[in-house]
């Protein structure tokens, strides 16, 4: 009796399993536009991350050559040789 039941438990579960698996219509058309979307908004995302990092990085550049052209400002004014007697 309890062989029955585990037996038809084994069947009942193998059966539903396939159904479910069949349940899946939507075929390899599908997925493979799906993919080619989320392969299209990946490459979108990674590019606005390289635009920001890229503006970042030119922008902190300028900072420093700003911040190190003040501090050799008054040095590069040539100092006035004098006069000859």
């Amino acid at each position: 009796m309890k062989f029955k039941r585990i037996t038809a438990a084994l069947l009942f579960l193998a059966l539903s399993l396939a159904v479910f698996a069949q349940s899946d219509t939507s075929g390899v058309k599908q997925d493979t536009k799906d993919a080619a979307h989320a392969t299209g908004r990946a490459a979108k995302k990674t590019g606005k991350k390289v635009k920001r990092g890229t503006k970042k990085v030119v922008h902190k550049g300028a900072h420093q050559t700003r911040k190190g052209a003040a501090k050799v400002e008054g040095a590069t004014t040539p100092s006035p040789t004098p006069p000859p007697q």
